[in-house]
């Protein structure tokens, strides 16, 4: 998954996909890189977390070619349908 730099605390997340938004993600959950001396053992988020954030590079779509029976190199194919 591709990282991307949180803009609350400056960290790298990795951030996933999101459906029907080609080239957004969504930031990982993670805590504040001061979470453990301000709130002790207390499991605290990043406000940036799960925030929707533009991926470094967009997702493409498949290409889907159509290819002739028996045009497919030296594969053996048949039609499905």
């Amino acid at each position: 998954m591709p990282r991307v730099q949180c803009s609350c605390c400056g960290r790298e997340i990795a951030a996933g996909m999101v459906a029907g938004q080609p080239g957004k993600g969504r930031l990982w959950r993670h805590d504040p890189p001061e979470r453990r001396s301000l709130y002790g053992d207390s499991l605290v988020s990043c406000p940036g977390s799960l925030s929707i954030v533009p991926l470094p590079v967009p997702g493409g779509q498949l290409q889907l070619v159509e290819v002739e029976e028996g045009t497919a190199g030296n594969v053996d194919t048949m039609a499905l349908f």
